[in-house]
């Protein structure tokens, strides 16, 4: 599979992060998703700055409250796996397609990876600062 075919529907991604292996951990992780209520499988995969490679999926509850986003998991194994600061991420849906993460999620991901890191949306490779205009920010950190 090309870089294009792999990225299809975003615009030209940067060198540097392996977006082709991201996506396929991400898609590959949306293989394992528990989605009985809403049918929506997602898979999310990041990098952290030291390489390190974590990935995620959504875990649905039957109270919808208690859902669990891939990014709620995708955090959850960066912390159990040593922890480390986010520098790339990506997530998709069951078609394999690049989605965004939820508002709750870009918060999230805005604690273990800051403004800067990357991401690969729809549009194109962004950082969180894109998606996440007025962030709420721990300055005390």
């Amino acid at each position: 599979m090309t870089t294009s075919e792999t990225t299809a529907g975003c615009d030209k991604p940067s060198a540097g992060v392996d977006w082709n292996g991201l996506l396929a951990a991400a898609r590959q992780a949306a293989t394992r998703a528990h989605a009985p209520y809403s049918n929506y499988p997602v898979g999310a995969a990041a990098l952290t700055e030291s390489g390190k490679l974590v990935t995620g999926c959504n875990v649905e509850n039957a109270s919808l409250g208690l859902t669990l986003c891939a990014e709620c998991g995708l955090v959850s194994q960066l912390v159990l796996s040593g922890g480390g600061r986010l520098a790339a991420f990506t997530c998709v849906n069951a078609a394999g397609e690049v989605i965004t993460p939820c508002g709750r999620c870009r918060q999230l991901l805005l604690d273990h990876g800051g403004l800067s890191m990357r991401v690969l949306s729809p549009a194109g490779e962004v950082t969180l600062a894109d998606l996440l205009p007025q962030a709420w920010v721990n300055t005390e950190r």
